[in-house]
């Protein structure tokens, strides 16, 4: 081995040792500093730290509907403060500050657009002058400030310069938008302010998904600056998919506005839904602005349980048919000044002496023939009939996920006439979801199933949960009773001489849609108040089903207390609302192509 070779190698070894030592030394040095002096210096570390934490806001989950597009979603907005105490702009008595107030008035009063800079400038140097941290520690403008103004801001003299110079800082101020607007806001649901939990609809029922879980910080001194150290991160809330379409709904919306506009109704709600599936696809609802004549959603009158009114006499004569007590061909004898039933006189809008055959008694809604059918079916016996509206699954508890949403009501009563009231719609509560649901089941070949409004929680793109309709009864009646209540769903509509939504006398369609098939039931009720009935008020309803030859959708409108004429007829509004929405949602669905009016295209 030469000399050179082993000078080298010496060399080498030299280095090698010292760097090891070195290596070893620090390794000393923190195994000390973590053992004998860690108290020391954690003690020192507390000094620079803040005991207060501070919340990081988790951003709210969004909802949307059945076609991915956004219904309620959180957009970043911010409040921008200052903070006049930082200790560069009170250094060599303010020179910093005076330097700069004017360019940092100026600069918010041209991206705000809010307030002039004199007004900006006068603000911030009464701030200051302040003594207390109140008056020099504020809030520049209540307007919140959208990302991209915040990002001019940041850009504007010496606030580009970073908190610990200009003493401007921000704080987050989500606000809840709804792209939609007012469309289903009621169904959608709402938060209490900007930050905190949902107080109605689907944002009160999914708020502990919704609103995630907020993060917490700390105020440190890193590097002589104090920071916001985060020591939880905040957790992103989940999202709501629900079965609700947009656009569906604005057909709604659009239909039932203009109808209860002419009408100048109190208020109408509108329901849609898929038959075989359950799946809420609109719910709408708006009420009069007694101060500016207005529609706005201000209540879920879908989920609130009424008095039916007629649209229950189909129910009632299912009950009948299917425990054998009628036959669908069998006649009852009506009259004009009407039939009394112990202290009870009833009476139908359309009096005439005459007999109807069951079929037709339905189809004209004679309150005469159903209080008649119920009563003599049934012994005058209200429990044996509300034992059989039990059994047809009328009165089953269902999750309908809406806060708030009420159960029917259907008790056996003391007296002996009420029975007869309760065959036509009265003395009984069920919400316009409600009978949606048994209408539906109808066109469901006889299973009630139960609504379904959301299909899905999600985190990112993980599925935390899933939701599908529930079976109520499997038949809710024999095949026999449910063939006999088809053909008189669909004489209601398709019956010129008797039908309540066929044509009125003048020849104009009700329910009748050159377009689409429809079948399904009229009901008219008087409001009732602590004075009683009113023969000047009423209720109307339309429940029904579309394509009537193969149903794929349900739906219900009603419409409550019109008010400027005295004639009321529920086949005419509230039919015409349901035939305006089913045509344009089979052509929305491209069942149907619709030009001028006319079907041109039916895909099979």
């Amino acid at each position: 081995m030469s000399e050179k070779t082993k000078t080298t190698i010496i060399t080498f070894a030299i280095i090698f040792i010292l760097i090891t030592i070195g290596f070893g030394a620090v390794i000393a040095k923190i195994i000390y500093l973590q053992t004998v002096e860690y108290d020391k210096w954690e003690q020192l570390s507390g000094a620079n730290r803040t005991k207060t934490t501070y919340p990081i806001p988790a951003r709210r989950g969004n909802i949307y509907d059945a076609e991915g597009r956004l219904l309620a979603s959180s957009i970043p907005q911010y409040a921008i403060y200052m903070d006049t105490r930082v200790e560069a702009l009170n250094q060599d008595n303010g020179a910093l500050f005076w330097q700069y107030v004017d360019s940092i008035a100026n600069g918010l009063s041209q991206v705000l657009g809010d307030k002039s800079a004199s007004d900006y400038r006068q603000k911030i140097v009464s701030a200051y002058r302040g003594r207390s941290v109140k008056e020099r520690d504020i809030r520049l403008t209540t307007t919140r400030v959208s990302y991209t103004q915040k990002k001019e801001i940041e850009q504007l003299p010496l606030i580009s310069r970073g908190y610990y110079k200009s003493g401007i800082y921000f704080r987050d101020m989500n606000r809840r938008s709804k792209p939609f607007g007012s469309l289903g806001s009621r169904t959608i649901g709402s938060i209490y302010g900007e930050n905190g939990h949902g107080n109605a609809g689907i944002e009160k029922r999914f708020d502990e998904y919704l609103c995630g879980k907020d993060g917490e910080s700390r105020l440190d001194r890193v590097a002589g600056r104090k920071q916001h150290i985060p020591i939880r991160e905040a957790e992103s809330g989940a999202d709501i998919h629900t079965t609700l379409d947009a656009n569906l709904m604005d057909i709604c919306e659009s239909s039932l506005r203009k109808q209860i506009t002419k009408n100048q109704a109190d208020w109408g709600c509108v329901i849609l839904m898929e038959v075989e599936t359950g799946e809420i696809k609109a719910i709408c609802n708006l009420d009069l602005n007694q101060e500016n004549g207005q529609y706005y959603e201000s209540a879920n009158h879908a989920v609130i349980r009424v008095e039916p009114g007629s649209t229950f006499k189909t129910i009632s004569l299912m009950a009948a048919l299917d425990d054998g007590k009628i036959a669908i061909d069998d006649s009852v004898e009506v009259w004009r000044k009407g039939w009394r039933y112990h202290s009870v006189s009833h009476t139908d809008a359309h009096p005439a002496d005459t007999t109807y055959s069951i079929r037709q008694a339905l189809a004209v809604s004679s309150n005469i023939a159903l209080a008649r059918i119920v009563t003599e079916s049934y012994n005058g016996s209200a429990q044996k009939f509300v034992k059989k509206l039990k059994h047809l699954g009328l009165m089953d508890s269902v999750d309908y996920i809406i806060p708030g949403a009420q159960q029917a009501l259907i008790t056996v009563p003391d007296d002996t006439v009420t029975i007869s009231k309760m065959a036509y719609g009265y003395s009984v509560e069920l919400s316009p979801l409600q009978m949606l649901m048994f209408y539906n089941g109808i066109a469901n070949d006889g299973k009630i199933i139960s609504p379904v409004l959301v299909n899905k929680i999600c985190k990112g793109d993980k599925t935390i949960e899933r939701f599908e309709s529930s079976v109520i009864r499997s038949s809710m009646c024999s095949s026999s009773t449910l063939a006999d209540i088809k053909q008189c769903l669909h004489d209601v509509v398709w019956d010129n001489d008797l039908g309540t939504a066929s044509v009125n006398p003048w020849g104009m369609r009700k329910a009748q849609s050159k377009l689409v098939s429809i079948a399904g039931k009229t009901g008219t009720a008087q409001i009732s108040s602590e004075h009683g009935y009113s023969n000047k008020r009423h209720r109307m309803s339309f429940v029904g089903y579309f394509p009537e030859e193969k149903p794929q959708y349900s739906c219900i409108c009603v419409i409550h207390g019109p008010r400027n004429y005295g004639y009321y007829d529920a086949g005419m509004d509230c039919g015409s609302v349901v035939r305006n929405i089913a045509e344009k949602t089979m052509a929305y669905t491209n069942e149907y192509v619709i030009e001028k009016g006319k079907l041109i295209f039916a895909q099979k």
